[in-house]
């Protein structure tokens, strides 16, 4: 082979690969999530020194609506004529973080931190946070929440009635305390 079709085949060889490469970065760029999309699986911050006593807030949290419930003192001691009547009263379920393991499925038992989807079909519970009928529920109601579309019912710590639709606990998220009135939603310290 002469010197002169050698040199053609070896710049024809590094053109085309100088080509391959420069179409092949945007498509492997393509492949890595979106700012946006990266954002929405971020974790967020929730300011909970506004937060009173019997007082709920919502954060989204990956699409998703997470509620940080400050319980009263009696709320607190609902939990307890609850036990008998929940079908996993210690959260022993391996589907949330070893902190919510507990019978508040709390990190700090004033502050319970769930995802606001029923386990059953994903619908949202509403909260029927006052005792008896005041809620508009039985005489004998502790507080929780009911999911309006078929029934399941809540305790306020999240945990589901026996013998309800919904097999499981409501989900609590991964979360940590940056401080006393911040709250991280989507990430822990494990």
């Amino acid at each position: 082979m002469d010197n002169s079709r050698r040199n053609l085949l070896v710049a024809t060889s590094v053109v085309g690969g100088a080509g391959a490469v420069a179409a092949a970065v945007p498509f492997v760029a393509s492949l890595t999530p979106s700012d946006r999309a990266k954002a929405a699986g971020a974790p967020v911050e929730a300011d909970i020194s506004q937060l009173a006593p019997g007082e709920m807030m919502t954060v989204e949290w990956r699409g998703k609506p997470v509620w940080i419930l400050r319980r009263t003192p009696e709320m607190i001691a609902s939990l307890q004529k609850t036990d008998e009547k929940v079908s996993d009263p210690e959260s022993e379920k391996p589907m949330q973080p070893p902190y919510a393991q507990n019978q508040h499925r709390s990190i700090k038992e004033e502050y319970l931190v769930t995802v606001g989807i029923c386990t059953h079909l994903g619908c949202s519970p509403s909260e029927k946070f006052k005792m008896g009928a005041e809620s508009g529920m039985s005489a004998d109601w502790p507080g929780g929440f009911l999911c309006p579309c078929h029934g399941s019912l809540f305790d306020l710590a999240g945990r589901v009635y026996a013998s309800m639709p919904a097999p499981d606990n409501l989900e609590v998220p991964p979360h940590m305390y940056l401080s006393d009135t911040t709250i991280l939603v989507g990430e822990d310290e494990a």
